[in-house]
């Protein structure tokens, strides 16, 4: 049976509709150094030039969709102003399709303006927010519109996401038409609640996904002191029950999730502990990765761990960010317990490196026999660390060594010459290969730079016509004059009896 790392390992782009609250978040920086005269409050003198303005609510969400590979189409309202301008086109210019987002010149865009200020200029500071915003429910014109358009693009979609913040877009009549839509076309429907008392809006929803104090106020059941297994499988069971989900994960910090399977038993689905450092954002991450992880086969449990996976990374960082795909599947390959030292599989090794690539690593590659390590190496291999940020060192297999010099040879097997290399600081990764060339290993990993040692030309090189066709950085190294292992070998040989 496949696991979820074979199924990530076949993960590809999915188109997900995205309805809901679009909001900017805005930080206005400056500095405080002053109270005021007229009243003790501190005096915010605002820098113009340091403002950051960045997507919040759904408009977040598009973006963690797009961070899991996603195509994004975005529905929603927006205000007929410079702020619902500047939210429309950055989400444009991320790549997302924003022709489904009305601008109402009868409300605001919703605005997150928080106000920090640097004491001396440094130690920046939130002293508080102003929230710029208007919960009046759509007019019915406008509820038809938005309609209209989702309908018009709903066949295109494998997932749609549904963000409610309560800001008036996600209104009864707009979630009833929109759950009666994706019903009618057989498209899953997931939806992040917004933190209010009654849920029936949602009713026939595929899936849910509050936390466990969002559900329990919608739900009305009583909180204890210390939340049991048992409270929060009442919890999810009374939501699964009375809106006809197909499912409802249930948030739960740091203890990870429990997964209410229509016609199956309460899962918990852990996460593993983490450095929590900002949780903003991570409910919209969660949202995102369920989305991203059913539109890719993912069993309901496969999707959750996926989520917890994703959530925990977004915690761990400050501020709102996402998280891209590769770092999402190494942080699933690590769970697996098998990033233990330096040697990877092929697989493993795509994964990681992908990972560095999303974060702008350059990757150096080389490769060789490494039998007797010696001061050569040594120099060989720090050197070749300095051509970039990530060093890969493929080792030929025992036989590959053999064949190539011959009996007697490797002195040091491959276990050995990993564990060898393992200790040198300027290695980041090991992979034996057992072909006669490292062609396919090229072809498979693509490093930025491919280092050679030795002392002959580039065209001398065995590998370089994939170097020329893949358009790789070829470096040649010189090895130290008088140092290699066969050198190595034949000093320290008993000399012939007289």
């Amino acid at each position: 049976m496949p696991t979820l790392l074979d199924k990530l390992g076949r993960y590809r782009s999915f188109t997900a509709l995205l309805v809901g609250d679009y909001m900017l978040d805005q930080t206005v920086y400056g500095a405080a150094e002053r109270l005021s005269p007229d009243a003790p409050v501190p005096v915010l003198h605002v820098d113009a030039a340091r403002s950051e303005n960045l997507p919040g609510g759904a408009a977040n969400v598009a973006l963690c969709l797009k961070a899991l590979k996603g195509r994004v189409l975005c529905f929603g309202v927006v205000g007929d102003d410079a702020e619902g301008s500047t939210l429309t086109k950055t989400l444009a210019d991320e790549g997302c399709d924003v022709s489904g987002i009305i601008a109402d010149p009868t409300r605001p865009t919703t605005i997150k303006r928080s106000m920090v200020g640097l004491a001396q200029h440094r130690h920046p500071q939130k002293m508080f927010r102003v929230d710029v915003e208007s919960r009046t429910p759509l007019d019915d014109a406008l509820c038809d519109e938005l309609i209209k358009r989702i309908e018009a693009a709903l066949d295109e979609a494998d997932v749609v996401c549904l963000e409610d913040y309560n800001k008036g877009v996600c209104t009864e009549s707009l979630c009833r038409r929109l759950i009666e839509l994706c019903r009618s076309k057989n498209k899953p429907l997931i939806v992040d609640p917004a933190a209010i008392e009654d849920y029936s809006r949602y009713r026939g929803a595929t899936a849910i996904t509050p936390n466990r104090s969002e559900a329990e106020f919608a739900t009305g059941l009583d909180t204890p002191l210390d939340a049991t297994e048992l409270h929060n499988t009442e919890l999810a069971a009374t939501l699964g029950r009375s809106l006809d989900l197909e499912a409802v994960v249930l948030t739960l910090d740091r203890h990870g999730a429990l997964l209410e399977e229509r016609g199956g038993k309460p899962t918990l689905v852990p996460t593993v502990a983490r450095n929590v450092y900002d949780v903003s954002g991570a409910g919209d991450v969660v949202l995102a990765a369920l989305a991203a992880g059913r539109a890719n086969g993912l069993t309901w449990r496969e999707a959750v761990r996926f989520a917890n996976a994703a959530a925990g990374l977004e915690v761990e960082v400050f501020g709102v960010q996402p998280i891209p795909f590769a770092r999402v599947q190494r942080e699933i390959l690590a769970q697996t317990g098998k990033l233990d030292g330096k040697a990877r599989s092929l697989q493993e090794l795509l994964i990681e490196i992908a990972a560095h690539r999303d974060a702008g690593r350059k990757v150096v590659f080389t490769n060789g026999c490494f039998d007797v390590i010696h001061a050569g190496h040594v120099a060989y291999l720090r050197e070749a660390k300095t051509l970039g940020d990530v060093l890969i060192v493929a080792v030929n297999s025992d036989e590959q060594v053999r064949i190539q010099k011959g009996e007697g040879r490797p002195v040091y097997d491959i276990g050995d010459r990993l564990d060898i290399l393992s200790e040198l600081q300027c290695i980041d990764y090991l992979i034996e290969f057992a072909d006669p060339t490292v062609h396919e290993l090229l072809r498979a990993i693509r490093p930025d730079v491919y280092v050679k040692g030795g002392d002959y030309s580039p065209e001398q090189i065995n590998e370089y016509d994939v170097v020329q066709e893949l358009g790789l950085d070829l470096r040649i190294v010189a090895h130290r004059p008088g140092l290699s292992s066969t050198g190595v070998i034949e000093q320290t040989r008993p000399a012939p009896a007289k």
